[in-house]
């Protein structure tokens, strides 16, 4: 019997090893090509038990027991890809189970989009969504901690996720809480694989705990590593392994079900634009916008804005609206190409708040303030939007950025692996100048756009590179490791919300160090001792694996 028809013999759900499904499941957007061996789609969580359990019975064969799990592909680190199952959850892992004031009950395979419908209709807000919040899916969101716009008021994943249901390598269900000291002593005591979890963990880090605090990265956001800082609250008293677990890009279990937080939706936005021609100004600029405590301060450069212009049509046809209305809108940034008046960076400043009144109010109070601080900063613009409909260009090209690079570049390919690095803002203006001056030096090369999230100082740099030519592929690890080592100069991390994958695993160590990377290991082996679950992902990689795997056809 082949390995479809074993895993038929037991499953609800369906398994394929058709051409075209080997060839989809090889891909996220990221630089990676691995084809798996089979992709099944699962009904239950009986039927992610049952393939766990017949995983470790297979495990002396390397291949069927590599898993992992995938929702909707839209990594761009290579997190999703292996050789062996890819256990996808869009099919029918799809349901909003709940809907409260205050929360929210979800399987991993729904798209955040329809979730974001329901929850617009009830004046409730997930705040930790990504700029890919319309391709998306949840369980991706949770296992890369995902962040965005809403970041710098309102955290990312890992603050809002209350309980997680996770299928682990005993092949049972597990539901896991926050557990205070005296749940957390019940816990140790229990002769079960959660128990030895809980046992194995909680003596992990009281023996490591210093350590474990001081690598903590200095900034806002982190998606490197496993968060083993957040796990022990001692001040609080709280053990929750839902901080470990969130971000761990599927290495420890397959995510069933989450519980996450909701917030209320504020009722009006206003927006202040900012065109700046010297990135000098950029940290100062932050932080002055910052004095009017904004909801999110985005960013992205003049190489966005020309693509945007250069694809208005597809642009618009992500608007709602009018077509040729919508297409006006787009007069002033074509006719700034053509003076060639292209700012170096376009700064969108979101204010909040449900009196619409006092909003435009703080929203004239900004703009005069940065204003003020323009007079005496040459080469800035500054624009206060007067309606949320006049915003929503400014959005969509921020939002849709990478698509728009992913799905146009003719010849060139979208190269994401120094795509999502963080320092804190005030040394962006020392940072960003560094890194630009690296990239410049393989400008016959690669050509790269870059956007963000200023607020936090967390920035996506895209490279666009021809893939196909082995000497330009070689540039990658070049590049990384240089633009590294500017990142953590400055105390930053490698990844703010994109996580590790294929493509920043083999750099842990240079940001964390041995001792931390071989907790990290220590962690992995606690959860999944045969590594059936997303192996080379967190730990156990190689830089010359992934350098394998670069797509080049």
């Amino acid at each position: 019997m082949d390995l479809k028809d074993e895993i038929k013999s037991f499953l609800k759900g369906d398994v394929s090893d058709t051409e075209s499904d080997i060839e989809k499941y090889s891909r996220d957007y990221s630089v990676f090509k691995v084809k798996p061996r089979i992709v099944v789609f699962p009904k239950d969580v009986d039927d992610l038990r049952n393939l766990v359990k017949f995983v470790e019975k297979r495990k002396e064969d390397f291949i069927s027991s590599l898993r992992t799990g995938r929702s909707a592909g839209t990594d761009m680190t290579g997190g999703p890809l292996n050789r062996g199952i890819i256990v996808s959850f869009t099919k029918y892992f799809n349901h909003v189970k709940e809907i409260t004031d205050d929360y929210v009950r979800v399987e991993p395979g729904v798209y955040f989009r329809d979730l974001e419908k329901e929850l617009t209709a009830k004046g409730l807000l997930y705040p930790a969504f990504p700029a890919s919040k319309d391709l998306c899916a949840l369980g991706g969101m949770v296992n890369n901690n995902s962040g965005g716009e809403k970041t710098l008021a309102y955290g990312k994943t890992e603050n809002y996720v209350r309980e997680l249901t996770v299928v682990m390598s005993d092949g049972d269900k597990h539901v896991i809480k926050p557990l205070n000291a005296s749940e957390l002593q019940a816990k140790l005591k229990e002769k079960s694989f959660e128990g030895e979890i809980y046992r194995k963990l909680s003596k992990l880090i009281d023996s490591n705990y210093d350590l474990i605090s001081k690598s903590k990265p200095d900034v806002s956001k982190n998606s490197a590593g496993y968060y083993l800082w957040n796990v022990w609250d001692k001040k609080k008293g709280v053990f929750d392994l839902n901080r470990l677990i969130v971000g761990s890009q599927g290495t420890l279990g397959l995510l069933a079900e989450a519980k996450l937080g909701l917030v209320k939706a504020k009722k009006h936005s206003r927006l202040l634009v900012v065109f700046m021609k010297d990135l000098r100004w950029a940290a100062a600029m932050v932080e002055e916008a910052l004095k009017f405590k904004p909801e999110s301060i985005e960013s992205y450069d003049d190489k966005t804005l020309e693509i945007a212009v250069k694809l208005w049509r597809q642009v618009i046809g992500s608007m709602k609206g009018n077509a040729i209305s919508l297409a006006w809108q787009f007069l002033p940034e074509i006719f700034m190409v053509l003076r060639g008046g292209m700012p170096k960076m376009i700064m969108m400043i979101e204010l909040t708040g449900d009196d619409e009144k006092e909003l435009v109010s703080r929203l004239d109070e900004m703009k005069d303030g940065v204003k003020k601080f323009a007079a005496s900063h040459p080469g800035i613009q500054v624009r206060a939007l007067k309606s949320e409909a006049e915003e929503q260009k400014y959005w969509t090209i921020r939002r849709q950025s990478f698509a728009l690079l992913h799905n146009n570049t003719t010849g060139l390919d979208t190269a994401p692996f120094i795509d999502d690095f963080i320092v804190k803002p005030e040394y962006m203006a020392e940072v960003l100048p560094k890194v630009n001056a690296v990239l410049d030096e393989y400008g016959k090369d690669l050509v790269y756009t870059i956007a963000g999230h200023p607020g936090n100082g967390n920035f996506h740099i895209i490279p666009l590179m021809n893939l196909k030519d082995e000497r330009v592929r070689s540039l990658i690890p070049v590049i990384s490791n240089r633009v590294y080592k500017i990142v953590l100069q400055y105390h930053g991390s490698i990844t703010a919300e994109h996580n590790d994958g294929l493509i920043r695993t083999p750099y842990l160590e240079m940001m964390y160090g041995k001792d931390m990377t071989k907790l990290f290991g220590e962690v992995k082996k606690i959860f999944d001792p045969d590594n059936i679950f997303n192996p080379g992902k967190k730990v156990g990689s190689s830089l010359d694996y992934a350098m394998q795997h670069v797509i080049k056809e």
